[in-house]
């Protein structure tokens, strides 16, 4: 991953209610979400989530797909992937405590 493209997918995540919708695509797993059910999830109006979903879908955070009516949202956990390794990348510069450190803090 470029910086550029570092940078768009964190101004993208600086804001409360996209963290908490990525945070829910994460946790619904590769079947992901309705709108609907963003919706009522993280308490926000049909309007404003699908507003937040585009801008991440913009930055390929997510992808949608349509099932009848409606239409699902998923992480897109290569993307997240590919984040996590720019941001981490090199960054116990050899040092094994402060690798030790990362991976301890660093646990789901």
């Amino acid at each position: 991953m470029k910086a550029q493209n570092a940078v768009k997918i964190l101004s993208v995540l600086a804001h409360e209610g996209r963290v908490s919708l990525l945070q829910t695509l994460v946790q619904a797993g590769e079947e992901g979400a309705s709108v609907g059910a963003l919706t009522k999830a993280i308490g926000q109006n049909l309007k404003t989530v699908s507003a937040q979903l585009q801008l991440m879908a913009d930055a390929g955070l997510v992808r949608a797909r349509r099932e009848g009516k409606q239409m699902i949202y998923c992480a897109q956990y290569d993307t997240l992937g590919a984040l996590f390794s720019f941001i981490m990348h090199d960054c116990c510069g050899g040092h094994e405590d402060l690798r030790r450190t990362v991976q301890r803090v660093c646990k789901c």
